[in-house]
């Protein structure tokens, strides 16, 4: 997450300084791809294993009238 974390900081740098313009080396743009693709690998095995428990979820229901006349 330091990769997500510096580009954060960039971003609010630049900004302060009011510059149109943000330069990564190639090693940070590596990190931050790299920590991105895992976030999305995480979410999606995270909502493939939500999906999956609401699936088995089994509801059971009785209606019982009683002595209703």
């Amino acid at each position: 997450m330091i990769h997500i974390k510096r580009f954060i900081e960039k971003v609010s740098i630049t900004e302060a300084k009011q510059s149109k313009d943000i330069v990564l080396p190639i090693s940070d743009a590596r990190g931050l791809r790299d920590e991105i693709a895992k976030l999305l690998s995480d979410l999606y095995e995270y909502s493939v294993t939500a999906q999956e428990e609401k699936k088995e979820e089994i509801i059971e229901i009785q209606v019982k009238g009683g002595s209703f006349k």
